[in-house]
């Protein structure tokens, strides 16, 4: 005959874990529910990035061609790329720009790098090179049409 003590032990045990068994389908269900949200916003974040990436580079001018190779004069600025890679009047621009006392109109640039600021016709061009080293990341626009460097 068996012991009722030995009995009454193991159905306890038993009952200990069908519980623990349970609890353990139960994180396993969450566990896997989180990874499959996981699996999508990984998708979803690869998709997003490739297409700001595609977005980006249409964004960009293309570059110019000289002596068969692809160049841009005013290159974005970047880690690794400095002053000295912009054309020499464009660093003329930025210097003028950065000993200013402060934040500077176009014509205060002119006076600088020696544009005659009377002639409209010549003060035009100095204006799309600052908007341009702007578009590029060289210099900072303020709102109120002033150019400053960038911090």
């Amino acid at each position: 005959m068996l012991d009722p003590e030995l009995l009454e032990r193991i159905t306890a045990r038993r009952a200990e874990l069908d519980e623990l068994e349970e609890q353990l389908a139960t994180q396993l269900e969450a566990v896997r529910a989180e990874r499959d949200e996981l699996a999508v916003a990984e998708r979803v974040l690869e998709r997003m990035t490739g297409q700001l990436a595609e977005e980006r580079a249409s964004a960009r001018p293309m570059p110019g061609q000289v002596g068969g190779r692809a160049v841009m004069l005013i290159p974005y600025r970047e880690p690794g790329v400095e002053e000295d890679a912009l054309p020499w009047d464009y660093q003329r621009i930025i210097t003028a720009v950065r000993q200013a006392a402060g934040a500077v109109m176009a014509r205060e640039v002119g006076e600088a790098v020696g544009v005659d600021i009377s002639v409209k016709a010549k003060l035009e061009p100095l204006r799309g090179k600052l908007v341009r080293l702007v578009d590029r990341g060289w210099l900072r626009k303020l709102p109120d049409g002033r150019f400053t460097t960038r911090l």
